[in-house]
């Protein structure tokens, strides 16, 4: 991430991102295999995914923006960011792609491992609330310092929604990271990466 923000400060769309991403690892290390849209088991297609000596790592990245506009200081290329799902909604897709890592690191051959890694310039996602009030999406939170682990229910008060359940077996400590800093409001990008290890 820290060659990526040397070259991009921002980037148009996740597939972008995704692009910009697999380009900088290959050109890091010419010995990896780096695929990206890679077909998984019921009709999903995983991110990225880089073969090497060291073995496999299953890659899940998420850029979710929102209302920013100017031109990236490295590029001089404009940018019109819009805003875009709501906090809550990126938390649960955030949450489910490190329990699919999970699942694919415990399915797969023994040297996969994988790396939940999500952009943003929505400080509502690295900021811990100032209250903290019960809301659906409380225990998928994903501000600095916080732990995801074990039974993640999606509800209040006992009233809860079992298709947003999520079972994490790892235990995921949250640090944020910076990427860029450009001027006006939400300039700043963060990002947040979960490593997700594989079977002994």
């Amino acid at each position: 991430m820290a060659e990526l923000s040397a070259e991009r400060s921002l980037f148009h769309s996740e597939a972008d991102f995704q692009h910009a991403f697999a380009w900088t690892v290959r050109r890091l290390d010419g010995a990896l295999r780096v695929r990206l849209a890679v077909r998984q088991e019921q009709h999903e297609h995983l991110d990225l995914l880089c073969h090497g000596p060291g073995g496999r790592t299953a890659i899940e990245l998420t850029y979710v923006t929102i209302r920013w506009n100017g031109a990236d200081p490295h590029t001089g290329e404009d940018y019109a960011l819009r805003s875009h799902t709501a906090a809550e909604i990126v938390r649960n897709r955030f949450v489910a792609d490190v329990e699919r890592l999970e699942h694919l690191c415990r399915s797969g051959p023994a040297d996969t491992h994988g790396l939940a890694l999500l952009l943003t310039n929505d400080h509502a996602l690295w900021r811990a609330p100032a209250v903290d009030q019960p809301t659906r999406d409380r225990e998928f939170r994903l501000h600095n310092g916080r732990r995801l682990t074990g039974l993640l229910k999606w509800g209040v008060d006992g009233r809860y929604f079992p298709p947003n359940e999520r079972h994490l077996s790892g235990d995921y400590r949250l640090d944020w990271q910076d990427f860029t800093q450009l001027p006006g409001r939400h300039g700043q990008f963060r990002w947040l990466a979960v490593p997700v290890a594989g079977r002994n």
